[in-house]
Parts: C-alpha cells; structure tokens; sequence
C-alpha cells in the first residue's frame, strides 16, 4: 500500500500541472507550497550590450517573504522590471498561478494581481490618502464624477482589512514617512495585488516604524499574499525573510532558506567576498574645531523655516552622526554648510572663516570634500564620463591645468589610479557614469570628494541604496580619513551605519537636535528611534547632552 501511495504521489508531483512544492516542517512530516510564480531561464541584453540577466530563474510560493538580493548592478531591478511589465526579457517565459503569461505594461501586471511598491513613493502630497489609494480607478457616480464618499469608505474598509491604522482623510503631505509607505502598499493592494514587490521599503523608516511595517507584512503573508523584498539589510532580511534568491553580476547564485544562511555566507555570495559588517575603530583623537555652527535658522526652496536656532561644533579627528526622519532638517542643513543654500541666518565657520560670503568654490578650496544625498542629481552628470566626472572639481589644480590647456596625460594616468583605487567596475575612465551601477557611480563621486584631500567631508546618506561591498568600502575610507584627522559630519538614515561609525550621535527632529550623545555604545535603536519620532526630547530639557 505505501509503494502504490508513493507511485501516485511521483506521478502528481511529475506533472507539469502539479504547482506545489513539499517542505519537511519539524516532526510532521510535509506541508503543501503552492508555487504563485515561476519566472524561468530569463535573459535580458540592453541595446548598449550590457548583459543585466543572463539565464535567472525565480520561484515564488503563496504566503512568503521572499528577499531579492545582489550588489547594484547585479540584475535583481531589471528582473523585477520585467515582472512588472516595464521591461521586455529576450528569452525566457513567466508562469503565474499555472499558466504561461506575458506582462506587457504596468498596467498589464496590475491586472495580473502583480503590485509594486517604489523605493521613492509616487504619492501626490496635495491629495488626501483616500484620493491617492483611489487615484485612477475612482469609483464615480453616474459614469462621470468621481464619488468622494465611495471612495473614502473604500479607503477606509481596505485600511480595515489589512489593519492599517491610517487617517484616510488627511493629506499626504501631512503625514510621517511610515504612514506613507502604508499607504503605497494600500495602493497595490487596492487595485487586487496578490504579489507584491517592495523596492528599500524601510530606507527612510525609523526602527519603531520599520517593526510596524513587519507587522503588517506578515499579516499580510499570513493571509496568503506574497512579497518580494528588495533591500541591503541583510539583518531586516533575517528577521522578516522566509527564503532569499541571491543576484550576482546578472545570475542567480541560488535561493536559500534564510534560517539556514548566516549574514556572511549571504554577503560572500552577493559579492564573492568576504565583507567586513562591522568595524572596529580606533580611539578618536580629536584636535582642533573644524567646523562650527552657531544659532543657524534656514529655510527650504518654499520659504519654509526648517533649521530652528541650531548650535553645534565638529573637530578633526572625530566623525558627528546625524540621525532622524527625513525632512526635519537634515538636507537644509548639509546646504547652508555646502553654500547651496543662501537661506539662512546665524553662523557658518569653516576652519576660522565664516562663509556667508563664499562661493561654492570658496567652500571648496577651504578642503571640504561633499557627498550629497543624491548620486544622480546633485552628485554626478550622468551624460559625461568617469573621467570628467572625477576632476569636475580639480580642473584649476595646477597639477592638471597649465596656463591655457588642461594636461590631459596627467588627468588620463590619474583617473586610472583612482578608478584602480577605489575599485570602479567599468570599460574604462571613458564611459559614461550614467552607465554604471549605482553602486560604482557613489566610488566615483567619492572618488572625486575624497581624491583632494579635504579636512572636512560632509557625507550625506553615502551608502544609500548600493550594495554590502561599496558600503563596505566607503564605510571604512571615512574612517580612514577621520584616524587622518579630518573632520566627517555623517547624514544617514541607515542607522547600523550610523552606530557603527559615529564617535557622538545627534537625533535631528523638527530642526533641533533632539538628543546628542557621546556614548554611541549606550544607545539602543529603540532609545534612538523615540528621539526620531519625536517622544523623547532632550532641547525642551535644556539641551541635555548624554555622556
């Protein structure tokens, strides 16, 4: 009988219409999987000959957070972007619920039951959350105007399925960056996603709005929906991430249960190295005031105040953490200092100078080196090669540049050492940076910041959305430059960085500095993420300072 039992089950389990996979699942034996998603032997050449997918294969089950992992570069977004029907694959088929399909527009996945969450949120900020979940398929009355009521209490009764606590009548524009995120998974939802895919979904979040994220994810796998995780947190993928699909230089290098792989073995895979995950640094030897900051008010593009009589100073030798939500100041901040920003009244004092009536270059000569927060708008011209982007800020160094003409072989034998020095995959020092993977695109920008040697940097979210193995390295060439005696004011929202390379922590909320400690080792995630939010409030008690 157990022979004939076991005849039957080779027989289903061989057919090609049998979608369900089997896992041992402690003492009992085996526990149905059924196979939502099979994306097979997919190939994707782009028309300038870059090979983003070569032969990768993705299998997903209903009811699982399934992490995507790879450096950039690797492919994990163009896969995705064929899933979601913004790109066509050259070879390879896709098999949804059973049946061979092909995506052919967002709009097309959507039908399909396939939503996607973007890395940067596509909400309309002068709309309520309700117009935004609704926006584009508004219920209406009459065929012709749009039925507000219906769609607040569509609004409301989805935000009640999924037990998303969210004020559906407010604005955008009005509510924290956590709500937001809901509020775009709501969206995916709404229009009848089964599989969604969430690009970085917790890169601005606190800790406390990250956990409640969690939450709400495994809620939603519990009731049968899939999600696709995107992210380089390699600790938030053990802790949310049923099974991990791992990228490499266009090709899959397997999918493993995450339980049974540790951080290192999913970094050596990702990059085919061993990454260093933590540092051990050296005792800061702090020297003298590089930077001070005195009784700074600043507003934003729109005339809005949002530096409120903001006071601190940063030496050689020491590296200042900057933590908080976006938008409580921290990018008006790094402007006023960077002299991008005339916005402002107090004090700017740069190495015994004030700047208010320096130029950008004034700045610059006075050796600060900037990393801006944004690679692709503030941080390269993406049109001009690595070459031009590296000296865009060195073509008066009298190294370069004779009294008429640039010393173009002295520029070319340059950029190559640096392109060797801070391990830039690319053709050569001619192609374009816009062709590169982001995360060879921050090595050239830090390339070019760090190539002056500046006394000051200012880097600004550095490892935003780049992969373990550049983190890695910018990571420790700051350090590098602070054991040098520079002076680094540190912006990230990835708070692992900031623990791990600040010597004081400040908390930015509403402009101020809601905490500053100089213990790092005394703060805990949760402690700092209170600071974040607002629920601890350090300026409202005098400034305390924890030592």
């Amino acid at each position: 009988m157990r022979r004939g039992c076991c005849k039957i089950m080779k027989l289903f389990c061989d057919s090609p219409f049998f979608f369900y996979n089997f896992s041992i699942m402690g003492r009992g034996g085996f526990v149905a999987k059924e196979t939502v998603l099979q994306m097979q032997h997919i190939m994707k050449i782009y028309s300038n000959g870059v090979v983003a997918n070569e032969d990768v294969s993705l299998e997903l089950y209903k009811g699982e957070i399934h992490a995507l992992l790879g450096e950039n570069g690797a492919g994990k977004s163009t896969l995705m972007k064929v899933l979601f029907g913004i790109e066509s694959p050259d070879q390879g088929k896709i098999i949804l619920n059973g049946k061979e399909t092909t995506i052919k527009s967002p709009q097309d996945a959507i039908s399909k039951g396939i939503g996607m969450v973007h890395q940067h949120f596509m909400l309309l900020p002068s709309l309520t959350v309700a117009e935004n979940i609704i926006l584009g398929v508004e219920p209406r009355k009459g065929g012709v105007f749009i039925d507000m009521k219906r769609a607040v209490d569509a609004a409301r009764e989805i935000a009640d399925k999924y037990n998303f606590d969210i004020d559906v009548t407010a604005r955008v524009e009005e509510i924290p960056v956590g709500i937001k995120q809901k509020v775009e998974i709501l969206k995916a939802l709404y229009r009848g996603a089964d599989i969604l895919i969430l690009d970085e979904p917790t890169a601005v979040l606190t800790p406390q709005e990250t956990e409640e994220l969690f939450v709400q994810l495994e809620k939603l796998r519990d009731n049968g929906h899939t999600v696709i995780f995107i992210s380089h947190k390699l600790d938030e993928i053990k802790r949310i991430c049923d099974r991990a699909t791992i990228m490499r230089n266009g090709k899959s290098m397997g999918t493993y249960s995450v339980d049974e792989i540790s951080t290192s073995d999913m970094s050596k895979l990702m990059v085919g190295r061993e990454v260093v995950l933590t540092f051990e640094k050296n005792e800061p030897k702090t020297g003298d005031v590089m930077l001070q900051v005195e009784h700074l008010l600043a507003y934003n593009a729109q005339g809005v105040q949002k530096i409120n009589d903001l006071s601190f100073e940063l030496r050689g030798g020491e590296i200042l953490g900057i933590a908080g939500v976006e938008g409580n100041g921290q990018s008006e901040l790094i402007d006023v200092i960077t002299g991008l920003s005339r916005k402002y009244s107090g004090d700017v004092i740069l190495k015994g100078s004030n700047i208010r009536q320096f130029s950008i270059k004034d700045i610059r000569e006075k050796k600060l080196g900037h990393i801006p927060e944004d690679r692709m708008v503030e941080g390269c011209a993406a049109h001009l090669n690595i070459r031009e982007n590296i000296f865009a800020n060195q073509y008066t160094d009298s190294r370069f540049s004779g009294r008429v003409m640039l010393k173009m072989k002295e520029i070319q034998k340059r950029s190559d050492e640096l392109i060797r020095e801070y391990l830039i995959k690319c053709k050569s020092q001619n192609q374009e940076v816009g062709m590169l993977s982001g995360g060879n695109i921050q090595k050239v920008i830090v390339a070019r910041e760090f190539s002056t040697g500046p006394d000051v940097i200012i880097a600004n979210q550095p490892t935003r959305g780049i992969d373990v193995g550049a983190a890695e390295f910018i990571r420790r060439r700051l350090l590098e430059f602070r054991d040098a005696g520079c002076a680094v004011l540190l912006v990230s929202a990835d708070l692992n960085e900031i623990f791990s390379l600040s010597d004081r922590l400040a908390v930015m909320y509403k402009g101020r500095f809601s905490g500053l400690f100089t213990d790092v080792s005394s703060v805990t995630e949760d402690e700092l993420g209170q600071y974040m939010l607002g629920l601890k409030n350090d300026y409202e008690n005098g400034g305390v300072t924890h030592e």
